[in-house]
């Protein structure tokens, strides 16, 4: 059970610090690594990663990187949102209920690292399968050089931009979320670059 200096900062702020405490406890007896990703404690077996801790208002949680391939006989696995292809959190509103589960939140973790042992891959949506909103839709036709500039994204950076464009339940605000990123589009760049 070896913990990293780097992460200790994240056990001693905010509202989930006795459930990340008993969190931490479980996760390093299944002897994984401690490293600090994204700002968050993330638990890694041979440099890949396998569970992350995170908190939020209503909750803190444990995050399986490959969840969706988990068996999950508890039924105890949640995908974040719909966009969220390959992660599964576990989630708590205590530390009493992370001591009853410990001996499951064990088992998890450990098929976790026998789907990371075996080489295993979530087969994710390619990009052709996001919806495209016919806002872009319509852009992308009258417009050939932002098409061609739009296909040259990498397909990340594609399916983050058809996600942020179709979010908007108005069609006027998807349209101007699609002339707002234009330019940046046009520059090569993706949403968040």
């Amino acid at each position: 059970m070896k913990t990293n200096p780097k992460v200790e900062f994240f056990f001693k702020k905010g509202k989930w610090q006795e459930e990340f405490e008993k969190l931490r406890a479980i996760v390093l007896g299944c002897d994984l690594t401690e490293e600090l990703k994204w700002g968050c404690p993330c638990y890694t077996f041979e440099k890949r990663n396998i569970v992350l801790m995170h908190g939020f208002k209503e909750y803190c949680a444990l995050l399986f990187f490959k969840g969706a391939l988990l068996k999950d006989p508890e039924g105890i696995l949640i995908q974040q949102t719909d966009n969220v292809q390959s992660a599964r959190q576990i989630r708590f509103t205590s530390a009493r209920e992370i001591v009853k589960m410990k001996k499951t939140l064990k088992a998890y973790i450990l098929e976790a690292i026998e789907v990371e042992k075996a080489g295993a891959k979530v087969n994710l949506k390619q990009t052709a399968e996001f919806k495209m909103p016919t806002e872009f839709e319509s852009k992308l036709q009258e417009d050939p050089v932002l098409k061609k500039a739009f296909s040259s994204l990498t397909p990340g950076r594609q399916r983050g931009y058809l996600l942020y464009f179709a979010a908007p339940k108005q069609s006027k605000t998807r349209a101007a979320r699609v002339e707002k990123h234009r330019q940046q589009i046009l520059n090569g760049k993706g949403l968040n670059d």
